[in-house]
């Protein structure tokens, strides 16, 4: 039996380097040695403990059945009492108590293979967290994350569609070049040729910061259009479109059109309804958006007058399968509204769009291209028995959004040390609501003792206001809740969208700047980090407004800091100078320039709190 006895042998030592791999006992050593302990790893210790009481009968059981030797029974037996005791836990209100000796955890287990100790500051984290959620979406991340290549056929959305020579592409955004560039490399010979529409300036603007791998190799059957300069449609951008349409009415019903959209691509995507031209319509949208229209009146008109959106792409590609894959900038991820919907049937009737012209006094303004084409009864085009049934011929695809950057944000955080809460990725309403709402939240979860109802109260009063529902609201407060009393420690809020502020005054900044600067003041009277919350907001394209940042840092001592170095906030806020106040402040340290992203999924705003010390019942 001795070839029996050394298999058990090797089986018990395999056994305790298994647990040495999963940390179960280093981090004990640690606990003993150190007194750190992480109340969200003892429930997994308490269960790794469970797992070895149930072993060590069975394997005594093993040792009678291959009749060992009492010297190796008596070994395994004291091998495995001793885990057994080594992982017996110590009493739940010791374990808070040593929790708070340190006052931010620097162990993130949960969902994550290993732990990660991190001696980062603060502020280094949260950039750390915001540079993870841009590159999760990044033009060629999300491409090669959506198309599976295998042998003669690509895999999307759990759909397969064959390749024979039979691949064609068009785009329009900001960021579809990168995109396009990655559908290049993995479909090879099986693109036929190809049109997008892109910014004007954009392949020397990637070959300047050190992009190439974002543009298209050289001799590619892709044909790259720039236009819409200044962000507005344009002659150029008017012929791109022509080209687009072009290539889907040759295509027959043995072709695959990868559709590839981004944001910016209505601006890059202007096809007029012949005889309107694209000044005739420029002017309606112009007139309507001065006169109060709503986005959603103002994107009925223009799909009412293009040939190419609210589904007219689709259109012209029938009856070729038409696949589109969507990095969105909109919040909710709207298929119908992102780049006005090209691939998404949304059909408007003259009617509708003479009602609303109506409504804001501009019948009698507008151009006779414009009357003769509303003039027309029914819809924009006719649509064939074999075409209305043919539906699910176009797939539309969200591939990148600004769930997908939180989602990816989590998960940084956790590795160095938070616990992470989505509030929403749909933060809307201006910044003054937004930025009190975080206020609220920092409050709520730094609180040593019991937070008044009263803040709850309010932050569930102001949730409508910036487009969070209340069941989110009272998510995240459990969640922040449950860091503060269950001795969680550090915990991480995160939120997108796109908040809004009213202009009233010339100075330079943006959205993300001044939510940061409000975010601050809301702040002051909490701890200083390391011990108090920190707030980030950054646009994930790189820039927030005519400024070279994409957003700013900001903590409790913000106000302070500013008084000390001549800097007066109320007089930046009321100009709207949030840019200019954080480049002279500190020289600019609270600044967030990450530089050209080559993406867009809106803004991202993340809360880092600290582990709170509590009082033990």
């Amino acid at each position: 039996m001795l070839i029996t006895n050394i298999q058990v042998l090797v089986i018990g030592l395999v056994f305790l380097w298994l647990l040495f791999k999963s940390k179960i006992l280093c981090t004990w050593m640690r606990i003993k040695l150190d007194a750190e302990v992480f109340p969200h790893l003892l429930s997994f210790v308490f269960v790794q403990r469970g797992i070895v009481g149930v072993l060590i009968p069975s394997f005594f059981e093993a040792c009678n059945k291959f009749q060992m030797s009492s010297h190796v029974k008596g070994f395994l037996l004291s091998f495995f009492v001793l885990i057994h005791e080594f992982l017996r836990p110590i009493d739940p209100s010791m374990a808070r108590v040593l929790s708070l000796i340190r006052p931010q955890p620097i162990l993130a287990l949960v969902g994550r293979p290993k732990p990660t100790f991190c001696k980062m500051s603060m502020d280094s984290r949260a950039r750390k967290v915001f540079a993870a959620a841009v590159e999760a979406v990044q033009p060629d991340t999300v491409i090669r994350k959506s198309i599976e290549r295998t042998e003669d056929s690509v895999l999307i959305d759990g759909r397969r569609f064959t390749l024979k020579h039979n691949l064609h592409l068009v785009g329009f955004g900001k960021a579809v070049l990168g995109m396009a560039a990655e559908v290049e490399r993995i479909v090879g010979d099986h693109l036929v040729n190809g049109v997008i529409s892109v910014p004007h300036g954009i392949q020397q603007t990637l070959r300047q910061h050190g992009k190439s791998h974002l543009l298209l190799k050289e001799n590619s059957r892709i044909k790259v259009m720039e236009g819409a300069k200044h962000n507005l449609p344009d002659d150029d951008a008017q012929r791109a479109a022509e080209g687009i349409k072009r290539l889907a009415s040759e295509l027959t019903e043995d072709d695959l059109l990868l559709v590839l959209i981004s944001g910016g691509g209505s601006a890059l995507l202007p096809a007029p309804i012949p005889p309107i031209s694209l000044q005739d319509k420029l002017d309606v949208t112009r007139r309507l958006a001065a006169a109060g229209a709503t986005i959603q009146e103002l994107n009925k008109v223009r799909r009412a007058l293009s040939l190419l959106k609210g589904g007219g792409l689709a259109h012209y590609a029938h009856p070729a399968q038409v696949v589109a894959l969507i990095l969105s900038d909109v919040i909710g991820d709207p298929l119908d509204l992102i780049a006005s919907g090209p691939t998404v049937r949304s059909e408007v009737w003259p009617e509708e769009v003479l009602s609303i012209l109506e409504r804001y006094k501009l019948p009698d303004s507008l151009s006779a291209s414009v009357k003769d084409v509303l003039a027309r009864r029914g819809p924009r085009w006719k649509e064939n028995k074999d075409e209305a049934e043919a539906s699910g011929d176009v797939l539309n695809v969200v591939i990148g959004s600004n769930s997908v950057a939180l989602q990816c944000a989590g998960c940084c955080v956790r590795d160095l040390g938070f616990r992470p809460v989505v509030l929403s990725p749909g933060v809307c309403g201006d910044v003054k609501s937004v930025s009190r709402l975080y206020g609220l939240l920092a409050r709520f979860a730094s609180s040593r003792e019991e937070p008044p109802p009263e803040i709850a109260a309010e932050v569930l009063r102001l949730g409508p206001e910036v487009g969070v529902e209340s069941w989110d609201l009272c998510r995240t407060m459990q969640v922040l809740g449950e860091g503060r009393t269950e001795g969680w420690g550090a915990t991480c809020l995160l939120a997108g969208g796109e908040p809004t502020v009213e202009l009233t005054g010339s100075g330079r900044g943006g959205r993300n700047q001044e939510l940061a600067l409000r975010v601050g003041l809301e702040l002051r009277g909490l701890e200083l980090p390391p011990k108090g919350p920190v707030f980030l907001s950054g646009g994930t394209d790189g820039q927030d407004g005519p400024t070279e940042a994409a957003g700013a840092i900001t903590d409790g001592g913000l106000y302070d800091e500013a008084q000390a170095q001549g800097l007066y906030i109320d007089n930046v806020l009321t100009d709207n100078d949030s840019h200019t106040f954080f480049s002279h402040l500190s020289d600019g340290k609270r600044l967030l320039v990450p530089g050209l992203t080559c993406t867009n999924v809106m803004d991202v705003h993340m809360l880092l709190v600290p582990a709170i010390p509590i009082k033990i019942s």
